[in-house]
């Protein structure tokens, strides 16, 4: 049986929640101070139906902050009017150039405004594993910046050879099956031994990125054993169910299937349109560096060093870090012809 652990890492500025499967990542999730509350996945809000769209048989919500919940309509929920007030839970969360979704509980009162708080990142992550202890400390520190630096790959390693390459698009997700140098006896076995493998790495990197929607898997080789390796997806995705739906794979080798979306993509959070690190998660990341810096000299003195956006991102967060280890921990903008993008120097 696979063994799932949990790892919370409580840092400055945003808390970090680890889930592994056999000792690697299987998914990171992230909360950062200052987002919405209303916004989280799970939280019970009043909310006001600013705009109908009745073709679409959609209503768009104010939350009070953040974009625009929608709400499918039914005739459950009967008729609705703008400006009415109603109650509903966040389903998933928002994604670029979407606001996110939400499942209709019952009428309210106004005004727009939180009414239950969504699970803590705790409470989250024992839905993984119920029976698991959250491992917390520098165990979780160590296992977050590892599934952190994952999900920003594109490129994994396939168990005995091979590879994936997860990249994704405004329309879908595309996953590229890569034979390598995979070796079995015939090159038929090695493309079908990869083709398996593929399937399981590639359901766990789209849980570790947060990944949903339409996937496209680009099976390598030809003439395909399409019941054995629909049962092995089906397998390999049976933990984002309920609502994984998959087709049969094509004359061109490729399997489509749509993975239900609920958290807001990693990289969403992680990384600007470019897919470079952002100011704020290197601002973080410089901030665990000095943290770490000083708890190992409890006598020394440090500065961070970084360009000034990555600095002025960290400041709001400083003074935590500051009221634990004292005023030897500081910030400083670095030379323009710095080597490293963060450093932390004794002083």
């Amino acid at each position: 049986m696979s063994q799932r652990r949990l790892y919370l890492d409580e840092g400055y500025g945003e808390s970090r929640g680890v889930v592994t499967l056999e000792g690697r990542p299987e998914r990171l999730l992230i909360v950062r101070d200052g987002e919405p509350v209303v916004q989280a996945l799970g939280a019970v809000v009043a909310a006001r139906v600013r705009a109908l769209d009745r073709p679409a048989g959609l209503a768009f919500l104010d939350l009070g902050q953040g974009p625009d919940a929608a709400l499918n309509l039914s005739k459950e929920i009967g008729p609705l009017a703008e400006g009415q007030f109603v109650e509903v839970e966040i389903r998933s969360e928002a994604r670029a150039g979407k606001g996110p979704t939400a499942r209709w509980l019952g009428p309210a009162e106004g005004p727009a405004r939180l009414l239950r708080a969504a699970p803590d990142l705790a409470t989250r992550l024992r839905h993984f594993a119920p029976d698991t202890e959250v491992i917390t400390g520098g165990v979780a520190r160590t296992m977050a910046d590892a599934a952190q630096d994952e999900a920003m790959e594109t490129v994994f390693s396939l168990p005995g050879g091979g590879s994936i390459s997860v990249e994704t698009t405004r329309a879908l997700t595309a996953i590229d099956v890569d034979l390598g140098s995979r070796k079995a006896a015939t090159p038929k076995q090695a493309a079908r031994a990869a083709n398996f493998a593929a399937l399981a790495a590639a359901a766990r990197a789209l849980r570790l990125k947060g990944l949903g929607g339409l996937v496209v898997i680009d099976l390598v080789g030809s003439s395909h054993d399409a019941p054995a390796l629909l049962s092995a997806a089906r397998a390999a995705f049976g933990p984002d169910n309920p609502g994984v739906a998959m087709g049969a794979i094509s004359r061109f080798g490729l399997l489509e299937l749509s993975v239900p979306r609920r958290t807001r993509p990693c990289l969403e959070i992680l990384c600007d349109a470019r897919g470079a690190p952002t100011p704020l998660t290197l601002a973080l990341k410089l901030l665990r560096n000095l943290e770490r810096e000083a708890l190992a000299d409890g006598g020394g003195r440090f500065v961070g060093l970084a360009r000034e956006d990555v600095i002025v991102a960290a400041r709001p967060a400083l003074g935590a870090l500051t009221d634990r280890l004292g005023a030897r921990i500081t910030l400083a903008t670095q030379a323009p012809d710095a080597k490293a993008e963060l450093e932390v120097s004794r002083l």
